[in-house]
């Protein structure tokens, strides 16, 4: 009986917490517009792919074999040819002045050196924009190792054939692999900015005192406090994963299933980093600045938007507590290569370990602060 009549106080407590929620405007911008603005900015605006590089090219050589070379970047659709000169210092001028990202200089000779099997050519970057030059390398290198394979299959009598495959995202899109990231964000960011703000300000208001002293217990007051913005985030999931899938097109392979249950043990970390700090937290701005604070170390050591791999050594051994790099690989994991529980066993139980433990804590230091 006792547990039925604690449910229905939690239950009430929910639905007051809901009501006061939707009647915030703020807070109703928080919730639904922002996630669908995250979604769409990381989908259109937030992109490592590179379309139409400025290309300046130097020919020294001007034969045939040289024009089907420079065809070859243009036809790519990633470069963009937007100047030609036979002077090198024209290429350096057009680095310099940022009117071009990549220059091309090819040597006299270029054609019977390639006849002859041993052709050289020069590409210079502009190295301002790292992230650009190291992904316009690639694909120019790639441009430039094609072309020297055709030509000497065209000459040989045994033809040489290069055949590439990627897997899991046969269009190297980074839209695939950032859109289904935003989800790890938006309940980041949701459930740390609404369950501290949301106690904070019932102690500014002098209503959480009021709370303690009704028939209300601490637990039940920490899971009516904490369910509506677990319910919040789940609705936000959905609203991201709808706009990746219908809106978007992302594909996905995996299960529904496996997806909720990752979303549901990431929560609970979320929340309990938010109840955490509304119990150091005195104000509503010092709510807000704490979890800014949180938030935005959380995003760079989670592999969102730079590769764990690259980082030193001591950052990526700090990932490994950061349950938004464990929901990371999960949700791409599922999204882009149909993974499952056994390939993924170790992330969920890392996460349902995090969630409990923060969480726990969170509680005990809660219950000392209002108790």
């Amino acid at each position: 009986m006792s547990v039925l009549v604690s449910l229905r106080r939690v239950a009430e407590m929910v639905k007051k917490e809901l009501r006061q929620i939707f009647r915030d405007p703020r807070l109703r911008g928080l919730i639904f517009v922002a996630p669908v603005m995250q979604v769409l900015v990381f989908g259109y605006a937030v992109s490592t792919d590179i379309r139409n590089t400025t290309l300046f090219v130097v020919d020294h050589d001007g034969g045939q074999s040289a024009r089907e070379l420079v065809d070859g970047f243009t036809a790519s659709g990633y470069f963009q040819v937007v100047g030609r000169s036979p002077r090198p210092s024209d290429l350096v001028s057009a680095l310099d002045h940022g009117d071009a990202v990549v220059g091309l200089e090819i040597p006299i000779g270029f054609q019977r050196d390639l006849r002859q099997g041993a052709a050289t050519v020069q590409l210079l970057f502009d190295g301002t924009n790292s992230n650009v030059a190291t992904v316009a390398q690639g694909y120019a290198e790639r441009i430039a190792l094609t072309f020297g394979v055709r030509t000497s299959a065209a000459r040989s009598a045994v033809p040489v054939g290069l055949e590439e495959r990627a897997w899991f995202n046969p269009s190297l899109e980074s839209r695939n692999y950032n859109v289904p990231a935003v989800a790890g964000a938006i309940i980041m960011l949701v459930a740390l900015l609404l369950t501290s703000l949301a106690i904070v300000r019932e102690r500014e208001m002098g209503t959480l005192e009021q709370l303690m002293v009704s028939p209300l217990r601490a637990s039940e007051l920490i899971a009516g406090k904490t369910i509506p913005f677990a319910i919040i985030g789940l609705i936000d999931l959905g609203v991201v994963f709808s706009l990746a899938l219908f809106w978007f097109e992302i594909p996905f392979r995996g299960s529904f299933g496996l997806l909720l249950l990752a979303s549901v043990l990431y929560l609970l970390p979320c929340l309990g980093v938010g109840l955490f700090i509304s119990t150091i937290s005195h104000t509503q701005q010092e709510a807000f600045m704490t979890s800014f604070l949180f938030f935005m170390p959380t995003i760079l050591l989670s592999g969102f938007m730079f590769p764990v791999s690259s980082m030193p050594d001591i950052f990526a051994q700090l990932t490994l507590v950061n349950p938004m790099r464990h929901y990371l690989e999960i949700i791409r994991a599922i999204f882009l290569k149909g993974a499952g529980v056994e390939a993924l066993r170790t992330q969920y139980l890392t996460l349902l370990g995090m969630g409990v433990t923060v969480l726990t804590l969170a509680a005990l230091r809660f219950r000392k602060n209002v108790g």
